[in-house]
């Protein structure tokens, strides 16, 4: 560790992450194991394999990973996220790449049949693909905008203003972004668009244009919604939405307990109540100190725990106390992730920082929030970053943790570099020295003198 050059606190907090998720698939996956017909050791096993993937994931991007070639890939972004969800959206299938569906959403591509969740990457690509937006507008380097207003001046110099740049640049992409995703996920849309707004405020955008751009993304939100009640746009993400955000247990346990055993309504609502039921359950049976490893109910009851409630199972089996290690964790990220953007000399290198910090943080803490059914929130899957079973998910966030690792070797290296050319406060002059060993003879002439009686 005394030659590791990131920020040592952001690399433990992700090796931590990765063990705690190695001890909780594994206690966590026995209906998974029932259902895939592997036994749990195999799937711990799988489980290392990506975690070492992880990690070495981590440490090629820490040690090669550079500013310049992350800015040269954040241009791109958004071309390669718009592609992505063009292909799901439109359920395409273009020979090894063609759209697929888990739980009935098109969530996931599948490349050569390997399936790819879309909405993971496109997080950390627009958040690439912002940092480079911002940085370029405030570098004044947009090259597009200029060509097409040199070609066609009166259809297209609004586009070299500011605001014009902005819109095309920045906002469009987002609100195209978020329009897509939503077709599949109206939970990352959501959480995707809390994220990116932050971003742009903390590049430093006007707050009146952002409360424009706010409005927009509430006209998006309708239109959507007006287009689902007339028929013109047929998606039942929206209906589940609606359910999701407006879902009342009560009246659903009402119903649960009203019906005859067995009959379609009884079903209906026992399968409403399993998973949000089911992982408040686990909590509260969590209390302080959790029933121990391994010990958990919960995982045989509660469908999928070992992905979106993996935070309800920590605490069913390590407690009130797990919880808050948990949250201190990623809090921690949260706060490092500050102090290397404040270090960061390069506006991308601070926005990326900043944007991948909130990123990881903020999912982890939506995740918990729809763990403990939070008002508001839709109940619908969030994985807790480098701890929930998924592979796509855990290999997006290592290369996350290793993006941040990289830019923060970056910066103490830059830092050293600063202090060892940087003029000394005092200078250092021979006369002091000779002044000193004047001192030095002098006392030992008082010294012999008075040895000798003189």
């Amino acid at each position: 560790m005394e030659g590791f050059r990131g920020d040592k606190v952001i690399l433990i907090i992700a090796l931590l992450l990765m063990l705690i998720s190695v001890i909780s698939v594994f206690s966590s996956t026995p209906l998974l194991a029932l259902e895939t017909g592997v036994d749990r050791i195999g799937i711990m096993t799988t489980q290392l394999k990506v975690v070492g993937i992880g990690v070495l994931t981590i440490l090629v991007l820490y040690i090669f990973g550079r500013s310049r070639a992350y800015r040269w890939a954040g241009k791109y972004c958004f071309a390669i996220s718009l592609a992505m969800l063009v292909i799901l959206a439109g359920n395409l299938h273009l020979g090894f790449i063609e759209a697929g569906e888990i739980n009935g959403a098109r969530r996931i591509i599948k490349v050569f049949g390997k399936q790819l969740h879309v909405y993971e990457f496109v997080k950390v690509f627009m958040v690439l693909y912002l940092a480079w937006a911002l940085d370029t507008y405030k570098r004044g380097e947009f090259k597009l905008n200029k060509l097409l207003a040199n070609l066609s001046p009166k259809a297209f110099t609004w586009m070299t203003r500011p605001l014009g740049e902005k819109f095309v640049y920045i906002y469009a992409p987002v609100l195209i972004t978020l329009f897509l995703v939503a077709m599949g996920s109206n939970s990352s849309a959501l959480f995707m668009a809390v994220v990116l707004v932050l971003i742009i405020l903390i590049g430093g955008v006007n707050i009146r244009e952002m409360l424009v751009f706010g409005a927009g993304i509430v006209v998006l939100a309708g239109l959507l919604l007006i287009g689902h009640k007339t028929g013109l746009l047929k998606s039942n993400r929206i209906d589940t939405a609606i359910s999701r955000i407006t879902n009342d247990d009560d009246a659903t346990m009402q119903v649960l307990l009203s019906s005859r055993i067995g009959s379609p309504e009884y079903e209906t609502a026992r399968d409403e109540l399993r998973q949000p039921v089911g992982a408040q359950l686990a909590i509260k049976e969590g209390g302080i100190f959790g029933k121990g490893i391994g010990n958990s109910t919960q995982k045989y009851a509660v469908p999928v725990i070992f992905g979106d409630y993996m935070f309800s199972f920590i605490v069913e089996e390590t407690g009130f106390l797990g919880a808050i290690f948990i949250i201190l964790l990623y809090f921690s990220l949260l706060a490092r992730g500050s102090l290397v953007a404040r270090d960061c000399d390069d506006y991308f290198d601070k926005i990326v920082v900043a944007g991948l910090s909130i990123l990881v943080t903020g999912q982890a803490f939506m995740h918990m929030m729809v763990n403990v059914h939070f008002p508001l929130v839709p109940q619908t899957g969030q994985t807790l970053p480098l701890v929930s079973h998924g592979t796509t998910s855990f290999l997006v966030f290592s290369a996350v943790f290793g993006i941040l690792l990289s830019i923060s070797r970056q910066t103490y290296l830059k830092m050293k570099e600063r202090e060892a050319n940087a003029t000394p406060i005092i200078e250092h002059t021979d006369e002091v020295q000779t002044r000193l060993d004047d001192l030095d003879a002098l006392d030992t002439e008082q010294l012999n003198d008075e040895e000798y009686g003189i």
